[in-house]
């Protein structure tokens, strides 16, 4: 018997034995472009950009049509060229949100040699402020998880010692970035290359699990034909990193522990730990940026679960979840769960849907659309078995915490250090008494960090 290799980050769990990657690992990516995109003005929580376009111009794919307003946002591009229908309000995922909707026009692409999808470019003309820029102004986000923009990571005023390229994708189901690291293996380290300039690090990790092998296999072999090409100079020291399989491997505080063993400080951010951490596909985004000139306008998706003929997509941002699910050949299961994202993580926004109604659309860090049966569980009382406690990667207590949230006791939430949570799924998953506890743990992690921000509005 294979003896499992041992984990350096405390709790964690394996929720699947394979299965629910298997759906889509092998298929490889199809680009698909609607007749209409429907593109949000927030494409994270938080991040509310305005408009710079307005009903009835035309535009280019890759233009600018909206500006930054809030500290989590970055500036947002068209995704197809074509012109403004409307400017309107938007109900997505339980919020009204402002969208531009863009009918797509007819606008022949120039075929371009994209050089550095085929080998290694030569980066050593490019400054680490004019990557910067370009980070920032082709409107890079985080692709793997909440969607903070990326430049305000890399100018922080922290001395940066490491740099970790997050393709773990710990998440069950979700193959996208697999498909990305199999597909666009060159484009992806050059984006490496790059973000590791930017960072100021001595040294990059390529982080993905040993579920992963022929991703591996391939980075591997791509990494050592760019090395004996001349074109990357000695500074540049990357190494492809294989972690054990458990979830939450990719989490940035887990990740940082594993291959670092360094731990990130309460309340602090992986630059209090000298580290960066961006997601591949971040990292290919930057090399299509600042070699091919071309912003953040699409991404991979992911559309798996109870479909047809689960698969993976490259689509413009804006583009509808449902003509997805349709693409994919519908339902296969009336009573269902449609949730944007993973399983662990990812919120549900239907239940029992019927493939008729809209569901959201396609942002920058939409990772996957996932449908599951409905698993028809129903919430029981907490029998203190501890279970969520022997499973959470940060140390919590979550069950206390609930308890604490659902009899208001924000005090006692702060005094059990709610605030640490990573709302990584692992007690909700675990519980035998189906308590929602990860929402209730997020939603007391929320209240106790305002909190704490409004006392430290008071001092000043």
């Amino acid at each position: 018997m294979q003896k499992r290799k041992k984990s350096v980050f405390p709790g964690g769990v394996h929720p699947t034995d394979g299965f629910d990657k298997a759906l889509s690992m092998d298929s490889a990516v199809q680009p698909y472009c609607p007749e209409t995109v429907t593109i949000l003005s927030e494409q994270s929580f938080g991040g509310k950009c305005s408009f710079l376009v307005s009903p009835g111009d035309h535009i280019k794919k890759g233009q600018l049509i909206e500006k930054p307003e809030a500290f989590v946002a970055a500036p947002l591009h068209a995704s197809v060229s074509g012109k403004v229908l409307e400017i309107k309000e938007v109900q997505e995922q339980g919020r009204s949100i402002m969208a531009c909707i863009v009918q797509k026009e007819t606008d022949p692409e120039v075929n371009t040699e994209l050089s550095y999808y085929k080998g290694a470019a030569d980066i050593s003309n490019i400054s680490s402020q004019e990557i910067l820029t370009g980070i920032r102004d082709g409107g890079l986000t985080g692709m793997g998880g909440a969607g903070f923009p990326t430049h305000k990571k890399y100018e922080t005023d922290k001395t940066i010692t490491d740099l970790l390229i997050n393709g773990a994708e710990c998440e069950p189901f979700l193959t996208c970035d697999y498909r990305l690291m199999l597909e666009n293996g060159y484009a992806l380290l050059n984006g490496v290359r790059i973000l590791l300039k930017a960072s100021g690090a001595s040294k990059a990790y390529v982080c993905l699990e040993d579920n992963k092998p022929l991703a591996a296999e391939n980075l591997n072999k791509i990494l050592a034909e760019m090395t004996a090409s001349g074109l990357m100079g000695q500074e540049e020291n990357i190494e492809i990193k294989v972690l054990p399989t458990k979830y939450p491997q990719g989490g940035e505080r887990q990740l940082i522990q594993a291959v670092l063993g360094r731990e990130v400080p309460m309340g602090g951010l992986p630059a209090d730990s000298a580290v960066i951490v961006s997601n591949v596909s971040t990292a290919k985004a930057a090399a299509d940026m600042l070699l091919g000139g071309r912003p953040l306008t699409e991404r991979i998706v992911t559309v798996t679960g109870a479909v047809k003929n689960p698969g993976n997509f490259l689509v413009p941002v804006g583009t509808s979840a449902k003509e997805l699910i349709q693409l994919c050949g519908g339902v296969t299961v009336s009573e269902n769960r449609v949730i944007a994202g993973g399983p662990m993580t990812g919120p549900c926004v239907a239940n029992n849907w019927n493939g008729e109604t809209e569901l959201f659309h396609v942002t920058k860090n939409t990772s996957g659309i996932l449908i599951l049966p409905e698993p028809g569980f129903e919430e029981q009382p907490c029998i203190r078995c501890s279970g969520c406690e022997s499973v959470c990667p940060a140390g919590l207590v979550p069950y206390k915490i609930e308890f604490a949230l659902l009899d208001e006791d924000y005090d006692l939430c702060e005094k059990l250090y709610a605030s640490e949570c990573i709302a990584c799924g692992c007690c909700s998953y675990i519980c035998p008494a189906r308590r929602e506890l990860s929402v209730r743990t997020r939603a007391a992690r929320d209240i106790v960090k305002q909190r704490i921000r409004e006392r430290a509005v008071k001092k000043s």
